[in-house]
């Protein structure tokens, strides 16, 4: 089952957990699932069904921008890795 790596500014949204397994054939899938177990992570990815600009999804290291973007298929041994865009100064 696919692994997807919750980043520390999100781990409070998703039950503290740096890790989520979640199945699903596809980015949006794996998404839509641990979204609907965690909530609060929804809001914070998505403006409505599009992932959010400084949202940044990979998929072994792959981003998905430049793949299928939700439509990216993912494999049983895959990882999927949320990365925030982070501002400062």
């Amino acid at each position: 089952m696919p692994v997807v790596r919750i980043p520390t500014p999100l781990r409070p949204h998703a039950g503290g957990l740096d890790r989520i397994e979640a199945a699903g054939a596809t980015v949006g899938e794996i998404l839509n699932q641990v979204t609907a177990e965690h909530p609060a992570l929804r809001e914070r990815l998505f403006d409505g069904e599009e992932l959010r600009r400084f949202v940044n999804v990979y998929v072994n290291n792959e981003d998905i921008r430049y793949l299928d973007d939700l439509a990216t298929p993912v494999a049983a041994s895959d990882e999927v890795s949320i990365i925030p865009a982070v501002a400062g100064g």
